[in-house]
């Protein structure tokens, strides 16, 4: 059986994690893929109003993008994204 270790996410890191899913395009569950984590905990994170983004926020406002890029591995190719 594999030992499982509790992650611990600072303030910072929540809200970090939590404006991310109001770029335009991305979902919860891409933000939450990319963090390894389940997007129901993120959903949990976005109902507390310190971790969510402000009413009005704008994902141009803090020059927050995703991008596209293709790792190749071995012959392989895996594409996702990243910020």
């Amino acid at each position: 059986m594999a030992c499982r270790t509790r992650r611990l996410w600072t303030d910072a890191e929540k809200r970090s994690i939590c404006l991310q899913t109001a770029a335009p395009g991305i979902s919860v569950a891409m933000v939450a893929q990319r963090y390894a984590v389940n997007a129901n905990l993120i959903f949990n994170w976005l109902r507390d109003p310190q971790y969510r983004p402000k009413a009005g926020w704008r994902s141009e406002d803090a020059d927050l993008r995703l991008l596209a890029v293709e790792i190749v591995k071995e012959g392989r190719r895996v594409q996702g994204l990243t910020g």
